[in-house]
């Protein structure tokens, strides 16, 4: 861990001590267990769904009551769980992205969970795909709460026009695909319409749109948990992207806003790399949309997206009742309702078996695609860098997006990262 890092969190303490004071996990009173859970969840109609699962629990359980915190955005988030960690100040429970994972072990802030999971029947019932973005070092720190990933939309309407009758499902046909939906409609000499955008960025929704084309082409951000950024797959990919550019088909996002969908919802645009979360925001704009899986190039894959919860260090009273609370959202009846209400993916097996989950899917058949794709999905690394790791990529890729050759980006990045890795 650097020294300029932890400067940075010492100094955030004393910021950030007057706000933390008023979300102090509770103690128990007349035998019931207080315990405090923190969390970012999005769209304010999805914390409605997941308020009333914890009144649910906690009318199931008289003798544990949680207290669920919505403690801003996840960006906002981060340090304030940075600087609980440190001030002995967290909440029992916390909801936030795995990536989190290697920085909360090097703080010593979280329990490992293995011993309660590994005896409970529930693990079972876990999608196996998870289970990267919970496990490190040998120990389990996490559970999923929801999972997702992402996979293009697109406008029919625009294809049939184009006289496309099938999505593209190899990167050449997304190339060739691409090209047919780019148009100077109204013969001013100007492209008004382009086949696809892509996120131009160095920032994390950068990364986890590109990783899915990296891991598609057999490449690897790491090797023996050093970063490996210079190998064919990561040139192969970086190159789709850019050779969808110099073909005129793409254009690139406005900076670091590559998930708004602007131009997408307005026909500018006839593809986009999203996830089923917009789909309640698309729906409401009464445009024509569908999706199909990323394109392959050896291997189909997906990258997961979602939350887990992390069970901080407390007490052993607080972290037992924890647990009793995590039982429940690995449970299939609270993660048929989570995904019915807010259109989330289920972790649990049994729920997306189950007759309600299927007959929601019926309404909502979009969400077949994302499920299918869970079946080759990858977790991101969970080490302590991934911060860095991710930012250096982002970096590749926003050069590459900007004119640079994906050798030169890459080779950069990956000179930047040793210097990082070689000093810690």
């Amino acid at each position: 861990m650097q020294t300029q890092w932890w400067r940075w969190i010492w100094v955030s303490v004393m910021a950030i001590t007057l706000m933390l004071s008023g979300c102090q996990p509770q103690v128990a009173k007349d035998g019931v267990t207080q315990l405090t859970m923190w969390h970012a969840i999005n769209p304010p109609p999805n914390r409605d769904v997941f308020d009333k699962l914890v009144e649910k629990f906690n009318q199931t359980h008289p003798e544990i009551q949680v207290k669920s915190l919505y403690v801003g955005q996840a960006d906002q988030m981060m340090p304030k769980i940075l600087t609980a960690a440190i001030g002995n100040a967290s909440p029992d429970i916390l909801w936030f992205d795995s990536l989190l994972t290697g920085r909360l072990v090097d703080l010593q802030a979280i329990q490992p969970l293995e011993n309660w999971l590994d005896n409970s029947p529930l693990k079972s019932e876990i999608d196996p795909a998870l289970f990267a973005g919970m496990d490190l070092n040998g120990h389990t720190w996490s559970i999923p709460f929801s999972t997702s990933n992402a996979g293009i939309f697109y406008r029919p309407s625009l294809f049939k026009a184009a006289g496309i009758n099938e999505p593209p499902q190899t990167w050449e046909e997304l190339r060739t695909v691409a090209a047919k939906l780019t148009l100077d409609k109204n013969g001013d000499g100007r492209k008004d319409q382009h086949g696809i955008v892509l996120p131009l960025g160095k920032g994390e929704w950068t990364v986890y749109t590109w990783l899915p084309f990296l891991f598609s082409a057999g490449g690897e951000l790491l090797q023996a948990n050093k970063p490996n950024l210079v190998n064919d797959g990561a040139i192969a990919a970086l190159q789709l992207w850019s050779n969808l550019l110099k073909d005129g088909s793409a254009i690139n996002s406005l900076p670091e806003r590559g998930y708004e969908q602007d131009a997408f919802i307005a026909g500018k645009v006839a593809m986009q790399i999203t996830g089923p979360w917009t789909l309640g925001y698309l729906a409401p704009t009464g445009i024509d949309f569908d999706v199909f899986p990323i394109p392959r190039n050896q291997q189909q894959t997906a990258v997961i997206g979602g939350a887990n919860l992390f069970v901080m260090k407390t007490t052993t009273a607080r972290e037992k009742a924890s647990l009793k609370f995590l039982e429940y959202v690995l449970s299939e009846e609270f993660q048929t309702e989570l995904a019915v209400g807010t259109g989330s993916l289920p972790i649990n097996l049994k729920s997306r078996a189950s007759s309600t989950y299927q007959e929601f899917l019926t309404k909502q058949p979009l969400l077949k695609v994302f499920l299918e794709q869970m079946k080759g999905a990858r977790s991101r690394p969970i080490i302590p860098e991934y911060n860095r790791l991710s930012e250096n990529v982002g970096r590749a890729i926003e050069a590459t997006l900007l004119g640079e050759s994906p050798q030169k980006a890459l080779r950069e990045a990956q000179g930047r990262l040793e210097l990082i890795f070689n000093a810690e």
